[in-house]
């Protein structure tokens, strides 16, 4: 019986992953065409944090963090003490540990959101600001290690397919921090930088529940086998 319930415990904290990254997409896209006076093309979408019902996007932030923590304690259980179980869940920890601080600290006024902020960015940033990047790239920096550090697990186990899809996204992920970079100049002309934000959040925080899904099947499979 013991054994039963830990199997069911690593089960529902991979399952935390596999929801995470959908949840976080389902609310920010409804708050994107919700939000009066707010443009997804336009305007990066950790503004959303910013305004009257900016609390909705600071809970997305920190609910999501804290799913992805769970994840990360789910992949321990799961992987350890085989390849990827320290790695992989300290990365996914981190990642998840980013989103909390992303929430906790919000970015500031810029490109016209809210009504009467800079048509660019802060021209005197603060320290939430500040810290609101920190935690921004210890998602990035977190996620993408994971990438690789997966991307050799699979390639072990000799999933091919598993392996390209991590290694790819571990490359997409700079390519397009590095485009958006290029295509936008910090002032008005947010709309490259908006809609790669996004496009990395959609693919980054994808993969990670992918992998919780991929994962909480082997764990599944393997508990079946030895019930």
């Amino acid at each position: 019986m013991s054994t039963i319930r830990e199997q069911r415990l690593t089960r529902a904290l991979l399952t935390c992953g596999a929801v995470a990254g959908p949840l976080f997409v389902l609310v920010v896209v409804i708050q994107d065409y919700t939000r009066a006076d707010f443009d997804p093309r336009r305007q990066p979408l950790s503004l959303l944090s910013l305004g009257d019902l900016g609390w909705i996007q600071v809970v997305n932030f920190v609910v999501t963090g804290l799913l992805d923590v769970a994840f990360a304690a789910g992949l321990w259980r799961a992987l350890r003490p085989g390849r990827g179980g320290a790695w992989g869940p300290l990365l996914i920890g981190a990642y998840g540990t980013g989103l909390v601080g992303a929430g906790v600290f919000r970015f500031e006024p810029a490109w016209g959101y809210p009504p009467g902020a800079p048509p660019g960015l802060p021209e005197d940033p603060g320290w939430s600001y500040v810290l609101h990047g920190a935690a921004f790239g210890v998602v990035f920096v977190s996620l993408v290690a994971a990438c690789f550090v997966f991307t050799r697990y699979f390639a072990v186990r000799g999933e091919r397919e598993w392996a390209i899809y991590c290694a790819a996204t571990g490359v997409a992920l700079p390519a397009l921090y590095l485009l958006a970079g290029l295509l936008s100049d910090g002032g008005e002309n947010s709309r490259p930088l908006s809609l790669l934000l996004r496009a990395m959040a959609l693919l980054g925080w994808g993969w990670a529940s992918v992998l919780a899904v991929r994962v909480r099947g082997s764990h599944t499979s393997a508990g079946a086998g030895t019930g």
